[in-house]
């Protein structure tokens, strides 16, 4: 991991040498300065309108409420933004929605990298009407 944030010498949050608090109190532009450069161009480039009302329901709801009920969305691709702090998200991964609950570490990614869209898959043997070739399992 990068020395970009960690705790401070207090054990306080800081993401390129801001404090969780002055993160919050900047506006979009001057955040978007700090992040990485994908995060920071699909900011510059403008958020679209379904980004847009989720920001705007991030802003309405507080903690507590969003522990209880979740605000639920498909925008995967919805940068992390200090304003999403100790928010909850029910974010689908294309076939249900799993809760998120976002951590001042994961600011700068994407919602969708902390909920997987694939699962491992471990094979049995060959079922019925399987081939000669297929049917072959290993001793070992």
């Amino acid at each position: 991991m990068s020395s970009d944030y960690r705790t401070g010498r207090e054990g306080e949050f800081t993401y390129r040498g801001h404090t969780l608090d002055e993160l919050q109190e900047m506006d979009l532009d001057e955040v978007s300065e700090l992040l990485p450069a994908r995060t920071r161009r699909t900011i510059t480039r403008g958020l679209t309108v379904e980004q847009r009302k989720l920001l705007e329901k991030a802003r309405e709801t507080d903690e507590e409420e969003s522990a209880n009920d979740p605000l639920r969305t498909h925008l995967r691709d919805m940068p992390v933004l200090p304003e999403f702090v100790d928010l909850t998200f029910a974010v689908y991964n294309g076939q249900s929605f799993e809760r998120v609950r976002v951590a001042p570490e994961m600011i700068g990614h994407y919602l969708g990298e902390f909920q997987l869209t694939r699962t491992s898959v471990e094979h049995g043997q060959a079922g019925i009407g399987a081939t000669r070739s297929s049917k072959f399992v290993p001793l070992k």
